[in-house]
């Protein structure tokens, strides 16, 4: 799927089809020093300059009406240390690819999230992470990062080496320089039990502290309009290896995930008084399944659905309050939601701007079908979040600006700081991060 949509006229549009722009060039660099001396140019010919990965964040925070680099040919893996057990990979390297060659190698990242179209440097720096308990973020798997800074330099950074600038650009949103190779932490590929199974909200939101606890990977989808969830918990498997079978992969994850899922989207966005019977009736045909494969095969599913969300990590602690309100708001405002409102965990980290520094998060995900409106929802959902000192996934829908960001985020004065040492002229700026960061 190629989701960096380029129109006749040199147009760009993300993957969700809500951010358009024309660059006035795009460049595609084939090694390091070509994308430096195209930063370089860039500033000399007084334009702004936009690394774009796969256009999967909903936010602008990849758009640019100067120079758009495009990394495609910034691809595949520099080279793997079994010693310290780690891989380095180039910056435009999708996940998907990225996840099948370390499978080939017998290794595998410890966690990762539920899509893997992004290219890697996409993915962390937006803060892009799935679910876990003690394992957290792509960019939390981060020991070492190269970037192009603003002069046109390669700048190493590690907990070693430049230890400040790793401490904030790991999720970096794009605003430090250019990210053109990561090294993660890898491991010996593993196996995961996946068990998915439906369970009434209440009772996941009554044992939540259990449920997290006593799994490795612990998340949930509720579908509103109904009490309904469905539950998945993936757990380390000793084996044998159990893959779901062809014929019911197809059809759990084909059929009924993408196309009566595609179905029942356009049917509820045409006439959206059938959203409620429609949740009840998908929430209550999902049946309990469990099956036992390598960690990419567990951790992510196609979806070729496309929609529109809007992500918020809450302190753990608030997030049964937090989803108890959406559920009321949701019930008493004549809304129509037709897209199950995704729950995962991270433990804190020691990233500057990541959604989890310094805090255990919960993250509640809303998501409304692509070309169906979904300010209302947004904004009253948004509403709830900010009351409990939520903070934004960077590339997913929100309104924040940088005086929100500077009482929710303690080290947020430290990224700006480093930013204006790192690109006093703004070379990296656009409007998105003009708000995020402050002028």
């Amino acid at each position: 799927m190629s989701s960096t949509a380029s129109g006749k006229n040199g147009t760009w549009r993300n993957w969700g089809g809500n951010v358009t722009v024309r660059p006035a060039r795009e460049v595609v660099p084939a090694s390091v020093d070509e994308l430096a001396a195209a930063v370089r140019q860039a500033a000399e010919d007084g334009l702004k300059v936009k690394a774009v990965g796969s256009g999967h964040s909903f936010t602008a925070i990849a758009a640019t009406d100067g120079v758009s680099v495009r990394p495609q040919l910034l691809t595949g893996i520099r080279d793997i240390d079994r010693k310290a057990m780690t891989v380095t990979v180039e910056a435009g390297t999708p996940l998907k690819r990225l996840n099948v060659a370390l499978a080939r190698e017998g290794l595998s990242l410890t966690n990762m999230g539920d899509i893997m179209e992004q290219t890697v440097s996409g993915a962390t720096s937006t803060g892009t992470h799935g679910t876990g308990r003690e394992s957290a973020s792509l960019a939390a798997q981060i020991r070492e990062l190269e970037l192009v800074t603003a002069d046109g330099s390669v700048l190493t950074c590690s907990e070693k080496e430049n230890p400040e600038v790793f401490a904030a650009a790991r999720v970096g949103l794009g605003a430090l320089g250019i990210v053109t190779a990561i090294t993660f932490a890898v491991e010996p590929v593993f196996l995961l039990t996946a068990r998915e199974e439906p369970m009434p909200l209440d009772r996941v939101l009554a044992e939540f502290d259990q449920l997290r606890t006593e799994n490795e990977h612990f998340e949930f989808y509720w579908f509103p309009h109904t009490g309904n969830t469905n539950t998945k918990r993936n757990n380390r498997s000793a084996g044998p290896p159990q893959p779901v079978g062809q014929l019911a992969g197809w059809f759990e994850d084909e059929f009924l995930s993408n196309g009566v899922f595609h179905a029942a989207q356009l049917l509820g966005r045409a006439v959206p008084a059938v959203v409620p019977t429609v949740a009840r009736i998908s929430s209550t045909a999902l049946s309990a399944r469990s099956y036992t494969d390598i960690p990419y095969k567990v951790f992510t599913s196609p979806r070729r659905v496309r929609f529109v969300e809007m992500e918020y990590a809450v302190p753990r602690e608030a997030l049964v309050d937090t989803l108890r309100e959406l559920k009321a708001m949701v019930d008493r405002s004549g809304l129509r939601v037709n897209f199950p409102v995704e729950v995962r965990t991270a433990p804190a980290d020691d990233i500057a701007l990541s959604t989890a520094s310094a805090r255990d998060s919960a993250y509640v995900a809303v998501h409304m079908f692509r070309g169906t409106p979904y300010q209302a929802y947004f904004t009253a959902a948004e509403r709830i979040f900010t009351a409990h000192e939520g903070r934004p996934h960077w590339g997913k829908v929100h309104t924040r600006d940088a005086d929100y960001f500077a009482g929710v985020y303690p080290r947020f004065g430290e990224f700006t700081a480093l930013r204006d040492q790192l690109d006093p002229d703004r070379l990296f700026q656009n409007d998105y991060l003009r708000r995020v960061l402050g002028p």
